[in-house]
């Protein structure tokens, strides 16, 4: 039987920088660009090109391989040209394959909103649609709240749509901005759309102000639509949007839908779903959500009970799915043969060979054990997890020992009067045998320390001189001034490689340090077998 494909479209750059509190950097966007491509979604929409500093340097060049790389906007202005509109300009000089259009759908917006007539909205439309069809790539258009304007006029809300379509438009997504339409009523208004415009042209965005925009979007397949627009982990303005990890479950999982439907998803990435799904909530410096739908921590736990004695005995009593197949792990177990299967996962991943046998996993599965209950995240430190499991399976040896450091932080008046802050640190290293000490000041204890740690490596300093931290990330674990803290550190080399690193500390110094020693070393450990 062959399947129809479903194209996942992700606007987590876009509609989910919305987000209360989220605001991405550029290399915050890169990675996590980077993320929806390896996943094998269709399209990455990364925001809007000219509109700010950020979204100007990230659409200066294509940011993914696969994926449809998406520049968004907002259709030609009322009585200006197309070709003499800044927007539409912007969007053209972008590096993008496919630009998506935001067009108005409801006529009270039209009058409302953008002050013109229904006329020249659909005007708009047509226009800006055969312009990016005219450049070359591809075009969509999203109709903003055409559910409520479909509910107020349907004829109206009908023409939006099928203008653009007719203009050329590859998708016409239909939009439940405000997030207040039932499944029932989309499936209704969709087939009728469906009527005038094929399925496989036609897309779903949904938002979560009900809590159904997974069950919305659904309903939309089900109806006919051949897109779904989602946001990693669900994040967007009010109360989110649909969450592609939810539907990529759902879609790869549930027969229902797998039997009928393919997507850019392989059984491999699916694996790693939860992965994903928690790497995006450490960028986005966030506890993940212990009861997110299939990759939530307690997705597939059970308390004691006769709920787990009919667990352990048959997993499938209590379980909807098996957890392996997105990367997650049952909590209540026998024995930890499925938390072996986890790491033996990741470590094949890591390109690590060992039997399920061998006494090291045990004890490697121990010891991660015991320093994730200390606030240790590995899901989120691939290089830290790497490294630690290749020193207890006795594959890299140690190249340095820090013997000490010390920082120290100085608060002074400079000759003009002016308040300034100076940090020194002093790191002792031992390279076989000898001792290297180094002193360097910098912008905060830890930047002192990582120029201080880095300045003289003896025989390894070639190896790290292109060695660059990225990002930095605190979160403190729990209340007080003495809490326990968790420092993530990104780091990059010239070769494009990045990895993150991790350390844990009632000392934000300390756990920050771990987390940069790691980086050293794992830089070494990839210069070493390249």
């Amino acid at each position: 039987m062959t399947k129809s494909r479903i194209y996942l479209f992700d606007t987590t750059l876009r509609d989910g920088q919305q987000t209360p509190g989220v605001d991405f950097s550029v290399q915050d966007k890169i990675t996590i660009a980077t993320i929806l491509d390896e996943m094998g979604i269709d399209y990455v929409e990364g925001g809007y090109p000219g509109a700010n500093p950020t979204d100007t340097e990230f659409f200066a060049k294509k940011r993914t391989q696969d994926a449809s790389f998406v520049g968004f906007g907002m259709t030609k202005r009322p009585g200006v040209s197309a070709s003499n509109d800044p927007g539409i300009a912007a969007l053209l000089q972008s590096q993008t394959d496919t630009i998506c259009f935001v067009a108005k759908s409801w006529d009270y917006h039209v009058r409302v909103a953008l002050g013109t007539t229904n006329d020249e909205n659909l005007n708009c439309i047509r226009q800006s649609v055969e312009a990016v069809v005219a450049s070359g790539r591809e075009a969509m258009v999203d109709c903003e709240h055409f559910f409520d304007g479909y509910k107020a006029n349907p004829d109206y809300a009908l023409k939006c749509a099928v203008e653009a379509y007719a203009a050329g438009s590859r998708w016409v997504v239909l939009c439940d901005t405000n997030g207040g339409t039932q499944p029932g009523e989309i499936h209704q208004i969709v087939a009728e759309v469906a009527k005038h415009i094929p399925g496989e042209n036609l897309g779903i965005h949904a938002h979560d102000d009900t809590g159904q925009a997974v069950a919305n979007s659904f309903a939309a397949v089900d109806a006919g639509v051949r897109q779904i627009q989602g946001t990693l982990n669900g994040i967007g303005e009010r109360c989110g949007n649909a969450n592609l990890i939810s539907i990529i479950g759902t879609l790869s999982l549930k027969s229902i839908y797998a039997d009928q439907y393919e997507t850019g998803v392989t059984q491999e990435h699916l694996k790693q779903l939860t992965r994903y799904s928690h790497r995006f909530d450490e960028i986005l410096n966030r506890a993940p959500d212990a009861q997110a739908a299939y990759v939530g921590a307690s997705a597939f736990a059970t308390k004691a009970g006769i709920h787990a004695s009919a667990i352990l005995k048959e997993p499938e009593t209590y379980e909807h799915v098996n957890p392996s197949e997105v990367g997650n792990i049952r909590r209540v177990m026998v024995s930890d043969q499925g938390g072996k299967a986890n790491f033996l996962n990741e470590l094949k991943r890591c390109g690590i060979k060992v039997s399920k046998d061998d006494p090291r996993l045990d004890s490697l599965v121990a010891t991660v054990k015991e320093r994730e209950a200390k606030g240790y995240a590995y899901e989120a430190a691939e290089a830290s997890f790497e490294l630690l499991a290749r020193r207890r399976l006795g594959h890299v040896k140690k190249l340095f020992h820090v013997e000490s450091y010390r920082t120290q932080v100085e608060r002074r008046y400079n000759a003009n009067g002016d308040i300034k802050t100076v940090s020194e640190a002093v790191v002792k290293v031992e390279i076989d045998g000898q001792q290297i000490m180094s002193v360097a000041e910098g912008h905060g204890p830890v930047n002192a320390l990582d120029k201080a740690i880095r300045k003289d490596l003896g025989k390894f300093q070639n190896d790290i001189d292109d060695l660059e931290l990225v990002d930095f990330k605190v979160r403190i674990l729990n209340g007080g001034t003495e809490a326990i803290t968790r420092v993530l550190i990104d780091s990059i080399d010239a070769n494009g490689h990045r990895w993150t690193t991790i350390g844990v500390s009632e000392n934000i110094i300390d756990a920050s340090f771990q987390a940069l020693v790691d980086s050293i070393n794992y830089k070494l450990m990839i210069s070493a077998n390249t």
